[in-house]
């Protein structure tokens, strides 16, 4: 049997694999924050199953592989690779960001040198691979960097922290150019939607600090499932009144 051209029995081992890295990640959300080492036998010895995470990250590795399918040529197979790999490095990010408004800078590290390992593997077989992740680095970290020395300036105290801006910096390097551009816009948009219905709620105040990440690994995850000629169009109608 298969779906979408991908044998059943494939869905089956990407459920078993994305329930284990979901534990994983609850693992890596709780040593992360307190700096302790992640790979130890305390893994086995603590460990208490967290099922909502599991169940999660399992249903994302199965739409990744739906949504991309498996090719016969490993270098086709690229987009599969990568959104795997990084899919549970961005809900952690999303949680810690969200529990303690850090993002941490070994979080981003790891995300930047496999993003750097991946960006050079593409790029054997496609140069252009490469330059695109390159491209995709210098405007996300680039655009973040000017708004946080600028919201410095303007208001006395850094409009976000610069664990976003590293943060944005590694995410290009599996995005490219494009879909940064797309990512950015998002993150903005959602993020302004996001705060004027807390505010209106009194889940936050006016002049309280709210998390960026959570807004960057949302728009990571349309830009994952969502093709970019799609979020592109739907930007351009939303921040040009319809008038496009």
């Amino acid at each position: 049997m298969y779906i979408n051209d991908v044998h059943i029995l494939y869905y089956v081992l990407f459920a078993i694999i994305g329930m284990l890295v979901g534990q994983f990640i609850d693992w890596c959300n709780k040593r992360l924050p307190e700096k302790k080492k992640i790979f130890t036998l305390d893994f086995f010895r603590q460990m208490k199953l967290n099922y909502p995470l599991m169940l999660l990250n399992a249903i994302i590795y199965l739409a990744i592989l739906y949504t991309y399918g498996i090719r016969k040529d490993f270098s086709e197979n690229i987009n599969l690779y990568k959104y795997i790999i990084l899919s549970p490095m961005l809900i952690s990010a999303f949680y810690i960001d969200y529990k303690l408004h850090i993002i941490p800078n070994r979080l981003n590290l790891t995300i930047f040198e496999i993003g750097l390992v991946i960006a050079v593997i593409g790029g054997i077989s496609d140069i252009n691979f490469a330059i695109n992740a390159i491209e995709g680095m210098l405007v996300g970290g680039f655009t973040f960097l000017v708004i946080t020395l600028i919201g410095g300036l303007i208001v006395g105290k850094e409009a976000m922290g610069y664990g976003d801006v590293k943060f944005m910096s590694a995410l290009g390097l599996y995005f490219g150019f494009a879909s940064m551009i797309s990512i950015i816009f998002m993150s903005f948009l959602i993020g302004a939607i996001s705060s004027i219905i807390l505010i209106i709620f009194k889940r936050k105040k006016a002049n309280e600090y709210i998390p960026f990440g959570p807004f960057i690994v949302i728009s990571c995850y349309i830009a994952i499932f969502i093709p970019l000629n799609y979020v592109l169009n739907i930007l351009l109608q939303i921040f040009t009144l319809g008038r496009a």
